[in-house]
């Protein structure tokens, strides 16, 4: 099950404050929920149409979140803020948005029995364009359900 929240504090500042939270139950124990969730978010991440991201991810504090174009190009996404292996997993910086934004994003991992459960919580501050406030949602949601899967295989 998936659940979401977009919540501010008030109309004015609505507009300025994103807050995403997204549950999934992973039929899979911790440690093989956590290497799918790296891979996933990492060189596995794609657009909804199948497409590669390139996407690089260095599992360590500090480390960089970034999207490889090529020929020393690219999208800088966020810093490793903080890394718990296999439990959490915590990147801050602007993400996809390219303008004035911050983000902190939170991937935590929780042994339920033979399950695991995924928290992804998005929460971000800026000028947040509405095509990606409206985005944000679908794709947190897609992202958590290719995590499940990747961990259930």
């Amino acid at each position: 099950m998936t659940t979401a929240q977009i919540a501010g504090n008030s109309p004015a500042t609505d507009k300025f404050i994103l807050h995403i939270k997204k549950e999934i139950k992973i039929a899979a124990p911790l440690a093989v929920s956590w290497a799918a969730m790296l891979e996933e978010i990492g060189p596995g991440l794609t657009k909804p149409d199948g497409t590669n991201l390139n996407m690089r991810l260095e599992p360590w504090p500090g480390g960089r979140y970034f999207r490889d174009t090529g020929n020393n190009s690219g999208h800088f996404w966020g810093h490793v803020q903080v890394i718990k292996p296999p439990s959490l997993l915590e990147i801050t910086g602007p993400l996809f948005m390219s303008y004035a934004v911050m983000s902190h994003v939170q991937y935590r991992l929780t042994e339920e029995g033979r399950h695991t459960l995924l928290t992804l919580t998005h929460r971000a501050f800026g000028e947040i364009d509405d095509q990606h406030r409206e985005g944000v949602n679908m794709g947190w949601g897609l992202i958590a359900e290719a995590i499940r899967k990747r961990a259930e295989k």
